[in-house]
């Protein structure tokens, strides 16, 4: 414990040494500008943020934000979650869950908080401030005016599940002129993209609208050994319409509407086992690449390695599988809205509407609404190999397969009110939201005939949260400057029995007996306080500095999932740890950080140091226990999984970030962080018999990296003599550490450094841009956790005896070109 403190002195020391540093430098650059001019110089295109729900400049708000530019976002080439994530230290996208990698499912962990069950989140996602249900949603925002990404609790002006931070989309506005633009890219591999813009006057500026659709598809980067067939296959269209009235000039109405479909191939994810795999004479068909021993488990120990088994997957959609994906009993989505091919298919909605009316020169109001739905179904391919040299005789295909569909269907709507106010040295914001959702998940096994199979679909989850918020910022000075926040929030959460009805076989959780469809089975409602209090510290017009302290609270949890259980598997989920209700769980962050410019603004920078304690957190518990039932003398299991507040954690780290024009045809822009985590407690029952470890202290949290870092290499400008027209080529290194699979630490993927390389030129209203992503063809695992070797005689289930990865997306090459009009 001694060593832990001494070390976290140490970091702590360290930063602070910089920030002195960086206070002292920009001090004295500062005097000597202001001895040369009355007025500091400006960094060239300052970014205007709304990360306290008022336009501040980014190195005017003491808080850690990074923002994305539309510029930025083109010339770097982010189009995806994922994309955003590799060049932003600090983040991680796990896309591994359930069996399967793809984009069904894609959880942002930032600043190490990993969310340890995969229907909760610690990072929430907004466009103009209005929250939105999935980061599939971000992919359908074309050309956004700018993307700030937002560190540390945000519960005061964004609500709940921001306990690590909060990304905002932020939309271009149209004004009263037409034009608009066409996009369009080719690559390797069926790589292409089309998009075309157009905004323009409806009623001159008083109503005005942009709209835009897009086309996206490509073949991913494995090759399917069982057919040839690809893995990773993608494909997105959407839609987006964003109307803008002004019918005055103290009054803005913005509507905006989004509609996306997305149409995904196999998973591009594979099995890394630690058991052989057997045919039915004994015959080794795909072998344990175990290299340690784990408690008496045979498993993986340091870096996994690449594959030896290659990659392959059951792929082919059988008369039976037909027949399942068409069984319309019991579904969550419709047959009609559902895969009809091993992938993903996921349809998402989203529709907001804002109005901002200026009461005076002190008083502006603002409402908001929103609303999201979306549905989405998997089929995917459980075992994840080719398993058709397997033969079994209780499989409709005659081998043994195991094609298992995932289905998901969620709504929300939330509405908010809020009185910004600026009365000189007292301004801020005090208003009241409410918030409310419903989710119903479900599921089937095709490993049985499609007439001797049914669908599980589980019961309506609900909540609902109330809440009021304020923000005040007093300036003492024309420098020192303090800032207090709060949200007081009412979160309601419910869950109900399914339309089938329920019959609980124990009283473990609740009463046995029968519910009738729709029956109120849990309730619970929680009370939170989330305050955030920020002093800040203008140095220099060119120098801040501040520091801060805040809550945050993550919603509650039930396990009603187990309810549905027999008896001797509902006193295993209890033994475990499982209870109905799991408690919020909570956050207390604090933070200092430095942020301004250099060198007459040719240099910006930004640098902050956290320490943050997580209490409460909400674990996963998965088991695999045998249900009591038996096909052909062979046990059934069932897969049950629930939650527990059984952790308490540790983070702190340093981020820093830099932009840099040292000359006129030289940009260089960073960032890097060191998120460190110290998990102080931790339960998992599957972890501690694959491990033997239950004392978890001193360990790091899985699926974050604790390092990472991007640097970009521009060179560009005006080409000589050529009016309108430009040139640039850009170099852009992205680095992320390995990360545990899991809280015991026992295995990590390899580092990842990708590069990637974009030249282009921009003459008149045409611009031409080749580019090339993981050019050195990079292959560190996307995601990775701990999971199972399934085989037909399901032998290995009772303990962790598999890693499944994710594969990432090789060399691709292409490219764009784009007409404005």
């Amino acid at each position: 414990m001694q060593d832990r403190r001494r070390k976290l002195l140490t970091k702590i020391t360290s930063t602070s040494a910089i920030v002195t540093f960086l206070l002292q430098s920009g001090v004295a650059l500062a005097r000597s500008e202001d001895d040369q001019a009355t007025e500091p110089a400006i960094a060239p295109g300052e970014i205007v943020v709304t990360a306290r729900k008022r336009e501040e400049g980014i190195l005017k708000t003491p808080l850690t934000v990074v923002a994305v530019t539309r510029e930025q976002l083109d010339i770097k080439g982010i189009k995806t979650m994922q994309d955003l994530a590799a060049s932003t230290p600090g983040i991680n996208i796990n896309d591994n869950s359930s069996g399967h990698a793809d984009r069904s499912f894609q959880q942002i962990i930032m600043r190490g908080m990993t969310p340890s069950t995969t229907q909760a989140t610690t990072t929430s996602l907004f466009i103009d401030g209005v929250p939105v249900s999935s980061p599939s949603a971000f992919t359908a925002i074309s050309a956004p005016e700018r993307i700030e990404i937002l560190k540390g609790p945000q519960s005061a002006y964004f609500g709940r599940n921001t306990f690590a931070g909060a990304i905002n989309v932020v939309n271009s506005v149209p004004d009263g002129e037409w034009g608009g633009s066409a996009t369009g890219m080719v690559g390797t591999r069926s790589n292409y993209r089309g998009r075309v813009e157009i905004q323009g006057p409806i009623i001159g500026d008083a109503l005005t609208f942009r709209a835009t659709a897009e086309k996206f598809s490509k073949k991913g980067s494995w090759t399917n050994e069982a057919n040839g067939e690809t893995l990773g296959d993608q494909s997105s269209l959407t839609g987006t319409l964003l109307i803008v009235a002004k019918p005055t000039e103290k009054l803005t109405i913005k509507l905006f509407g989004m509609m996306a479909r997305d149409d995904d191939g196999p998973a591009a994810n594979t099995r890394i086992i630690t058991q052989d795999i057997k045919d039915s004479s004994g015959n080794v068909v795909y072998a344990s690449q175990s290299n340690c021993d784990l408690n008496g488990n045979p498993y993986i120990c340091g870096t996994l390695p690449s594959t030896t088994n290659g990659v392959s997957a059951n792929t082919t959609v059988t008369s039976n599988t037909r027949n399942l994906l068409n069984e319309d009993t019991n579904r969550v989505v419709s047959p009609d809205d559902t895969v009809d091919h091993y992938g993903l298919l996921r349809h998402t909605r989203h529709l907001h509407g804002t109005i901002d009316y200026e009461l005076n020169d002190q008083l502006s109001l603002s409402v908001l609404g929103g609303y999201n739905s979306e549905k989405w179904t998997a089929l995917i391919d459980l075992d994840g190999f080719d398993t058709s040299s397997i033969s079994s005789s209780t499989s409709p295909s005659g081998y043994f397969d195991y094609p298992y569909v995932i289905e998901h269907s969620t709504m929300d709507w939330s509405s908010e009110a809020r009185l910004n106010f600026d009365f000189g040295k007292l301004r801020g914001v005090v208003g009241l939201s409410y918030l409310y959702s419903n989710s119903y998940q479900g599921q089937a096994s095709g490993t049985k005939t499609a007439s001797d199979t049914s669908y599980t679909k589980g019961g309506k989850d609900e909540s609902e949260t109330k809440g009021a918020f304020f923000g005040l910022t007093y300036d003492f000075t024309d420098k020192l400057a303090l800032s207090v926040e709060g949200r007081y929030q009412i979160d309601k959460i419910a869950s109900y029995a399914s339309s089938s009805g329920l019959t609980v076989s124990s009283d473990v959780f609740i009463d046995a007996g029968y519910y009738a469809p729709g029956t109120l089975l849990a309730e619970r409602q929680y009370k939170n306080f989330t305050p955030r209090v920020i002093l800040n510290f203008q140095a220099t017009p060119d120098l801040l500095l501040y520091a801060s302290w805040a809550k945050g609270v993550n919603p509650a949890k039930f396990n009603t999932g187990i309810l549905s259980q027999t008896a001797t598997i509902q006193q295993a989920g209890a033994d475990s740890g499982m209870s109905l209700t799991v408690k919020p769980e909570k956050l207390t962050n604090y933070e200092i950080g430095v942020k301004g410019r250099l060198f007459g603004g040719r240099l910006t920078y930004a640098v902050a140091a956290y320490y943050a304690q997580w209490r409460d957190q909400i674990n996963a518990i998965q088991l695999t226990l045998a249900d009591g039932t038996y096909t052909d003398g062979v046990a059934n299991v069932s897969f049950v999984s629930g939650y527990s507040n059984s952790g308490s954690v540790d983070l702190y780290g340093v981020e820093g970030q830099f932009g840099w024009h040292p000359f006129d045809l030289v940009t260089i822009d960073g960032a890097a962080a060191i998120n460190e985590t110290y998990i102080l407690s931790f339960s998992s029952p599957n972890v501690t018999a694959l491990t033997g470890i239950s004392d978890f202290r001193g360990k790091e949290m899985p699926n974050t990296s604790k390092y990472s870092a991007n640097l970009g290499i521009q060179l560009g400008g005006n080409v000589k003599g050529q009016e309108k027209t430009t040139w640039f080529v850009r170099a852009d290194w992205n680095f992320k550490s390995g990360f545990w699979t899991n809280q015991a630490n026992t295995t990590k993927t390899s580092d990842s450094h990708k590069v990637n390389f974009r030249t282009g030129a921009t003459w008149g209203n045409k611009s031409l841009q080749v580019f090339m992503t993981n050019a050195f063809n990079n292959k560190a695992y996307t995601s990775a956790t701990d999971n199972w070797t399934i085989e037909q005689n399901y032998r290995y289930l009772s303990k962790y005896s598999a890693v499944l990865v994710g594969l990432p997306e090789l060399r691709t090459m292409g490219v764009e070109f784009k007409v404005n009009f």
